[in-house]
């Protein structure tokens, strides 16, 4: 890559080696330049197997290394989606936090954390998803909080799921309060697993996006993924496991403190939730914020907060949730 510099405005050439990666980089009709131009305040021409990029010094840098992002996806044998394009646009408009970070990776690129199974690979897509990841490794308890579409449970369940390929752990346990059924089960027809899959199947997708279907269903039967309601969890020692709690914010005080004293030896445990939608009765304590604050500081212990600008599902979502908590941070009326 060659870059020159005017006086006011930059002016950089990027250059890319390898020219079969070209098209998938550009995108369909320059569509991913397109967009980092749109995003980033940049003008940005194709030109053979260079683009041409303007605009601010600060812009361009971080056009440069979006794009770098992207090209090392792509030498990596990965291939590019519109949300891997968002998220290299993301971690370079964060880029100076990030290259602080001690990294092996040459000076000036930015070293995104990412979570490697067989059948994918899943890349941090926001600064924060990258310090969730990172978290997993150098904490026992890690605490996900934050709204809807943050990648909160997928990553966790990403890494649950590396975690048992490579041996480091012997076994998933997925567990969710049932809160709509009052965690009173047994009215439901089935046997357990089928009277809690309608709570547990954002944990199912990310598995079966994770792993293959077969086996994800032997691991279900063997028992290396276990489904458990968390009025189950009670009088466990959960060893050589990565464990999951997912919609935390719905446990109780009592719940939380039970399921966080099951960690056993060689395990982790990582409980998701979002403070803003707790559905316990009017005036109890949600288990999950009383947690957060107790156990602040708490060597071991992770806490990640996310915000609406980690979410990466569709823009909308992160506009709507957004106008959410403009409202509820408005005072009431008298």
């Amino acid at each position: 890559m060659s870059a020159a510099n005017a006086d006011e405005d930059a002016h950089f050439v990027v250059a890319f080696d390898d020219n079969r990666l070209i098209p998938a980089l550009f995108g369909e009709f320059d569509r991913n330049l397109a967009l980092i131009e749109q995003r980033l305040g940049v003008e940005a021409i194709a030109r053979g197997n260079q683009v041409a990029i303007s605009g601010s010094p600060e812009a361009c840098t971080r056009a440069r290394l979006a794009l770098d992002m992207l090209y090392g996806r792509l030498q990596e044998g990965h291939e590019l989606v519109p949300g891997d394009v968002d998220g290299a646009i993301r971690m370079a408009e964060a880029a100076e936090a990030q290259l602080s970070l001690p990294t092996l990776e040459p000076k000036g690129r930015l070293a995104m954390a990412k979570i490697s199974t067989r059948r994918r690979t899943v890349v941090a897509r926001t600064m924060t998803q990258d310090a969730y990841i990172r978290a997993f490794d150098r904490a026992e308890l890690v605490f996900g909080i934050g709204p809807a579409g943050t990648g909160k449970t997928y990553l966790a369940v990403a890494y649950a799921s590396a975690m048992v390929e490579r041996g480091a752990a012997e076994r998933i346990v997925l567990s969710r309060p049932a809160v709509e059924a009052g965690e009173r089960l047994g009215f439901l027809p089935g046997d357990m697993r089928e009277k809690v899959d309608p709570y547990l199947r954002p944990l199912y997708d990310a598995l079966y996006d994770m792993m293959p279907l077969d086996k994800v269903e032997r691991g279900l039967q063997s028992g290396m993924i276990e489904v458990a309601p968390l009025a189950f969890m009670r009088g466990r020692t959960l060893s050589d496991a990565i464990v999951i709690l997912d919609e935390a914010q719905n446990t109780t005080s009592m719940q939380m403190k039970m399921f966080l004293t099951r960690l056993g030896e060689n395990s982790k445990m990582i409980v998701t939730g979002d403070p803003s939608q707790i559905d316990l009765p009017p005036g109890q304590t949600s288990g999950l914020v009383e947690a957060v604050k107790l156990l602040d500081g708490v060597d071991g212990i992770a806490r990640i907060a996310f915000s609406s600008a980690d979410v990466v599902r569709h823009a909308l979502v992160s506009r709507i949730v957004e106008a959410y908590d403009r409202a509820a941070a408005k005072p009431s009326p008298d």
